[in-house]
C-alpha cells in the first residue's frame, strides 16, 4: 500500500523529561534568589524571569528532536537523509545502544542521541560518495521506525536485520 504524499510513515518528537524543566525552574529561583540577595525585589524578579527564559529555552532547543520519515526520506532534527540513500535500518534496546556509543562506536557515524531515551536506530547510509557509514538516532519508539524506513526502501516490515549494515563483527 502506497503512503499518501506528504503524509509521514512514522513522526515522533523527543522531549526533554520533566526532572530537566524542574531543573530549569531551580535554575531561575536561584537567579532570582541570588540577585535578591545583592540587589532588591523587583530585580530579583526581572533576574528569575530572565533565568526562567534563558533556561526554558535552552532545554527546548536541546531536548525537542523531530524524527520524520516520509517519501522525501528521513529527517532527524535539521539533518536529512534522500531516500534513495537510505539503507537498512536496525532498531536496538539499551545495551545494544550503549554498545555502539562505546566499544562498537565508529568516529565517522552521524549521532543525534539523548540521554533521556534508552533505546534507539542504526540506519546505514547507502551513499558511496558520503563518509558517513551510518546514523545513529535515539528514538522512544525504534520499532516503528525501522518499519517505517523498510515500508520506504521496499525492505519489508522487518525490525531486526540479521547482518549488521555496517560490516562491523
Amino acid at each position: 500500500m502506497r503512503q499518501a504524499e506528504g503524509v509521514p510513515r512514522h513522526r515522533e518528537r523527543l522531549v526533554a523529561p520533566p526532572a530537566w524543566w524542574v531543573g530549569a525552574a531551580v535554575f531561575a529561583l536561584v537567579c532570582g534568589w541570588i540577585v535578591y540577595v545583592a540587589a532588591t525585589p523587583t530585580l530579583a524578579v526581572v533576574a528569575a524571569a530572565a533565568g526562567a527564559l534563558v533556561a526554558a529555552a535552552s532545554v527546548w532547543s536541546y531536548g525537542s528532536v523531530l524524527l520524520v520519515v516520509d517519501d522525501a526520506g528521513v529527517r532527524v532534527g535539521r539533518a536529512s537523509l534522500d531516500a534513495a540513500h537510505v539503507g537498512i535500518a536496525e532498531a536496538l534496546g539499551p545495551a545494544e545502544l550503549r554498545e555502539r556509543l562505546g566499544p562498537r562506536a565508529d568516529a565517522r557515524a552521524w549521532l543525534m542521541t539523548r540521554p533521556y531515551v534508552d533505546r534507539g536506530v542504526v540506519l546505514a547510509v547507502a551513499d558511496p560518495t558520503d563518509p558517513t557509514p551510518y546514523w545513529l538516532v535515539s528514538s522512544r519508539r525504534p520499532e516503528a521506525f525501522v518499519a517505517a524506513v523498510d515500508e520506504l526502501t521496499g525492505r519489508g516490515s522487518s525490525t531486526r536485520s540479521q547482518e549488521d549494515p555496517h560490516g562491523q563483527a
